[in-house]
């Protein structure tokens, strides 16, 4: 038998996923926790659990099985990549995340612990990202940019 005795109970229950899904990247994208985000949205959030969904959709998550690095780029993904999708940097284009550039620019030199204290305390155009990782996470983002650097971005 088939859930939904309607076709358009089927189409409502994926357009308010959508919805959700939408309105939880945007929060998490500025910093909206997912309590404030059910708060403004109401019953449609309560009722849409993101167990149910089977995602992982915070910004800070991380499977606990993965690699420091694999969980880095996760974290890195959800918080960085809009400013340094493929290691770039769109508001200043000489500072990258190439290693050349990070050996040149980045305060200490081109390893996990300058790279740490930047995330963590930003400079200049880039926000201190310390009030919304922890520790690991920023590490954990620190060793992702160390071995991409090195490998090559491209790849």
């Amino acid at each position: 038998t088939n859930r939904y005795q309607y076709p358009y109970q089927y189409h409502t229950s994926i357009m308010k996923c959508t919805i959700l899904l939408a309105t939880l990247a945007s929060a998490a994208a500025f910093s909206v926790s997912p309590k404030q985000v059910t708060q403004a949205t109401g019953v449609a959030a309560a009722s849409i659990t993101i167990s149910t969904l089977s995602l992982s959709l915070s910004p800070n998550a991380a499977i606990a099985k993965d690699s420091p690095i694999e969980a880095g780029e996760q974290i890195f993904n959800a918080n960085c990549a809009a400013c340094h999708a493929g290691g770039q940097n769109v508001i200043m284009p000489d500072k990258t995340l190439e290693k050349e550039a990070l050996e040149t620019y980045l305060a200490g030199g081109r390893n996990e612990k300058s790279i740490v204290n930047q995330v963590t305390n930003g400079k200049n155009a880039m926000p201190a990202f310390g009030g919304r990782l922890d520790e690991d996470q920023i590490n954990n983002v620190a060793a992702f940019v160390i071995a991409t650097s090195e490998s090559g971005w491209d790849e």
